[in-house]
């Protein structure tokens, strides 16, 4: 596997086994090879983990390996690296890892971390999200193109329910995320709230191309509209995280301009560092902004007192929670009441 090496990240040294160690066959992409990936994009990557509790996707023997995550810090992690302490639906608690340089990112790919998962909270508030996650799902017989057509219609509906802002970048598949940065005034059952608002208006739109259709066989050939992934504990891949496909593709972080135009396959290991030195991180300014969701919250007391519309169903591992409709899928139900 080679001797072992010595990588600096911003004044930090981070030792890397076994570098020669190939976690990408398909490609021949080394632990070096992901390693030195995560220096090229530091800034970018750092700007989406940055005080953020952080879930490790690992693979300590490549893609084609076991895989597990890791939510606890382990004990053997670095005392400069901090952590939060957070809570899970069932009620257990742990210590997250909460990158604050760019040698926590090396440090995690040293241990075979693929993808990282932060949470859409800070370390000093990690009861009140300050992201709004968007997650356009392509289903089967849909693709790319079709998430690409949804993601402009929820730029409008963004737009005018408060006239909010969102960040697009590719999954790593055939879907898109979109990230609205968000003032930390709400609880996660709030934000939660404010994505079924979003992905209703967005079927009204566009009954034929969208869903939020919890069950998969009520779906249908449309884009599902994930609204479950702003529950507690429900993350997605954070921008310039590596996905582990056998090609070793990335999540791009994009322009509205490029998403037409894009192609998820072009962004991997190998071409994003020069896409990143060329154009930087082109979510930098993220940061800079932190919207209000009360518009979206007035959108969703409207859906609710006016057609109906409560909550609903979070996923199976989650306590009954309060409001929630039955959680049953809808031929098991049908069957069951007859």
């Amino acid at each position: 596997m080679g001797d072992a090496v010595e990588l600096e990240a911003a004044g930090r040294t981070v030792r890397l086994s076994s570098p020669d160690k190939v976690f990408f066959p398909e490609r021949g992409f080394t632990k070096l090879d992901l390693a030195q990936y995560y220096l090229a994009v530091g800034d970018g990557i750092l700007r989406a983990l940055r005080n953020r509790p952080t879930t490790l996707e690992r693979y300590p023997d490549g893609v084609a390996g076991e895989s597990f995550f890791q939510k606890r810090a382990p004990k053997s992690m670095p005392d400069w690296i901090p952590t939060a302490h957070i809570t899970f639906p069932s009620g257990r608690s742990a210590d997250e890892m909460c990158p604050t340089e760019p040698a926590a990112v090396l440090w995690a790919a040293q241990f075979g971390t693929l993808t990282f998962h932060p949470w859409p909270v800070r370390r000093d508030d990690v009861d009140r999200p300050d992201e709004l996650r968007i997650d356009l799902d392509p289903q089967p017989g849909t693709d790319y193109a079709d998430a690409v057509r949804a993601a402009h219609e929820l730029r409008e509906v963004l737009h005018e329910y408060g006239d909010l802002r969102g960040w697009p970048k590719t999954s790593g598949g055939r879907g898109l995320h979109v990230f609205v940065p968000i003032q930390p005034r709400w609880t996660f059952t709030q934000v939660r709230r404010a994505a079924i608002a979003v992905g209703r208006e967005l079927e009204r739109r566009m009954p034929d191309q969208v869903t939020t259709a919890w069950w998969k066989e009520e779906r249908g050939e449309k884009i599902f509209v994930d609204y479950n992934q702003t529950a507690r504990d429900r993350t997605i891949a954070s921008a310039y995280s590596v996905r582990p496909r056998p090609h070793a593709p990335v999540s791009a972080p994009l322009r509205w301009d490029e998403v037409d135009d894009a192609q998820p396959r072009d962004f991997d290991l190998a071409t994003m560092p020069g896409r990143f030195a060329e154009l930087g991180d082109v979510h930098a300014d993220m940061d800079d902004h932190a919207f209000s969701l009360e518009a979206l919250l007035e959108l969703a007391s409207r859906d609710e007192h006016d057609h109906g519309l409560g909550d609903l169903p979070y996923p199976p591992e989650y306590p009954k929670m309060p409001g929630e409709p039955k959680r049953v899928q809808p031929s098991r139900a049908k069957h069951e009441d007859g």
